[in-house]
C-alpha cells in the first residue's frame, strides 16, 4: 500500500531542536497517536507534518495532516469534538508524537468514541 504524498513542507515555525530529532517518513510526515490523558484510552491515530506539529503545540488544538484532503485540519473545528491538548511527547526513536488530549466527544469521525473500539480482532485477556 503506497501512501499519498504528504505536503511540500511550508517554513515552519517548529522549534529547530524539535524538528532536528523528528524522523519523518518519505512522505514528511510522522504518525500522532491520540490518547485520552486521563483514562489512557487510544483515540485515534493521525499524521502530522512540522507546521502540523507547530499548530498543535502553539495553539493547544490539535492539528492534523489530511492525506486525502492534502490539507490541514484541527480536530473539532466542523464536528465540535475538539482534542485540547493536554501533553506532548516523542517515542524513543522520534518517529511517533503522542499527544495526551482531553477529548469532547466522539474521536472517530465514525461517531464512535475511538478509532479502536469497532473491529477487535483479539479480545483483551480476561
Amino acid at each position: 500500500m503506497t501512501s499519498t504524498p504528504g505536503p511540500t513542507p511550508p517554513a515552519s515555525s517548529l522549534d529547530p531542536a524539535i524538528a532536528a530529532r523528528l524522523k519523518r517518513g518519505a512522505d514528511g510526515l510522522v504518525p500522532a497517536i491520540a490518547q485520552q490523558y486521563d483514562t489512557g484510552e487510544v483515540l485515534m491515530l493521525g499524521w502530522m507534518d512540522d507546521e502540523a506539529l507547530h499548530r498543535t503545540l502553539t495553539t493547544g488544538r490539535c492539528t492534523y495532516w489530511s492525506r486525502s484532503r492534502q490539507e490541514y485540519w484541527v480536530k473539532g473545528d466542523t464536528s465540535g469534538h475538539v482534542q485540547q491538548v493536554r501533553s506532548v511527547a516523542l517515542d524513543c526513536d522520534a518517529d511517533t508524537v503522542l499527544v495526551r488530549v482531553d477529548q469532547t466527544g466522539a474521536a472517530c469521525h465514525t461517531g464512535d468514541r475511538t478509532c479502536f473500539d469497532a473491529d477487535v480482532v483479539l479480545p483483551p485477556a480476561q
